[in-house]
């Protein structure tokens, strides 16, 4: 896992991961549903979606839109294990460990708030 500051400097000189930015759509869910309840849905999402050992459609699982959580985890990398072991030194092949979920939160959690406050 990667230092937070070191993490989103990184991700800030990325053209494509800078190029993500909550619509109308997932801005207005966000502020309807609240961030509590936003990080609930993107605890499942990390859970189900990428937190296995094997998941089948790996790099597809994580739509590019519909959910504030699916436009974050693609702006932070979060989307798929290949992309969490590029970008997060989390390696694929095994099941995510509960802190390794947490930091994944936490990342998706820091991104949205960001977005809030533009």
């Amino acid at each position: 896992m990667r230092d937070m500051e070191e993490l989103f400097a990184a991700l800030g000189r990325s053209g494509f991961r800078r190029g993500f930015q909550l619509k109308v759509k997932e801005s207005q869910y966000l502020r309807d549903k609240g961030v509590d309840v936003v990080l609930a849905h993107a605890r499942d999402f990390i859970r189900q979606r990428i937190a296995p050992a094997i998941i089948a459609n790996d790099g597809k699982q994580t739509p590019f839109r519909g959910h504030p959580v699916f436009i974050a985890q693609h702006a932070t990398a979060c989307c798929c294990r290949g992309c969490l072991e590029k970008w997060h030194r989390i390696p694929q092949g095994r099941a995510l460990e509960p802190i390794e979920e947490q930091y994944l939160l936490e990342v998706v959690e820091r991104w949205l708030r960001m977005q809030q406050n533009q």
